[in-house]
């Protein structure tokens, strides 16, 4: 199997999604992307089911906020300071896409402890809650609310959100690697009673943490970047064919 690397820099949201989509339309059979972005101006995106009468559109609009849908579930998230990954793989008999996304996450896992060594208290959530529940309560409105299993944690709070859609023979997954405080800002630009956006603004900043905050420092991107792409390759152990910029 043939690994790809793609670092395709800030782009608006549609530019994202929809290049995430091709992706995965265009996908060759023996071989898995890896890609890393970010975004350009930041963005509010929805899941696949969410209702774009969520958000307040017009007021992301004066602040320069983007809004995009994305063709996986979840709900919103607004990218602003983060590294979002996707990763188109392949399906066959041997894989399932639990298993794919446990795996995905570990290789992220490996690859933010390459980058720094005190992250090596991060940890895979072992619950899975009942989403289809939860998305019927009005205070899950946002991603970064709740954790799914095997998603990523530090000291039990969210670090990386990831969302995944399996398309004929291919999986589709894409998340965000917080790194700094803004993406709390999403609770301005929800259309929802105040007591309610309050609500949730508790629950983000009781259940979320990012690097920056744990590290106490800005976070040097390119280094992530490197850092996650060596991650893959140990955790997989394999080379990446088209980058070797990647490599220490």
């Amino acid at each position: 199997m043939k690994w790809v690397f793609i670092n395709s820099g800030f782009n608006s949201g549609k530019y994202n999604m929809e290049y995430d989509l091709q992706l995965a339309h265009n996908f060759k059979e023996n071989e898995i992307i890896f890609r890393l972005y970010r975004w350009d101006p930041y963005c509010i995106s929805l899941g696949a089911n969410q209702s774009l009468n969520s958000i307040n559109s017009e007021l992301a609009s004066k602040d320069n906020i983007d809004i995009a849908i994305r063709p996986t579930g979840g709900r919103a998230v607004l990218h602003s300071e983060e590294l979002t990954y996707s990763v188109i793989y392949p399906l066959d008999s041997t894989s399932s896409v639990r298993d794919i996304y446990n795996q995905l996450n570990l290789a992220i896992l490996k690859g933010l402890k390459i980058y720094d060594s005190r992250l090596t208290s991060f940890e895979l959530e072992n619950h899975q809650p009942n989403f289809s529940e939860i998305y019927k309560q009005e205070i899950n409105a946002v991603c970064f609310a709740v954790s799914a299993k095997s998603e990523i944690k530090f000291s039990g709070k969210k670090i990386v959100g990831s969302a995944q859609r399996k398309f004929e023979k291919v999986v589709l997954q894409h998340g965000s690697i917080l790194c700094g405080t803004f993406h709390k800002r999403i609770t301005r630009y929800l259309n929802l009673p105040v007591n309610l956006r309050e609500e949730i603004e508790k629950e983000i900043e009781n259940n979320t943490i990012e690097l920056g905050t744990i590290l106490n420092e800005k976070i040097d991107y390119f280094r992530l970047e490197m850092s996650l792409c060596k991650g893959f390759e140990e955790h997989y152990k394999m080379t990446f064919n088209n980058s070797p910029t990647i490599h220490n």
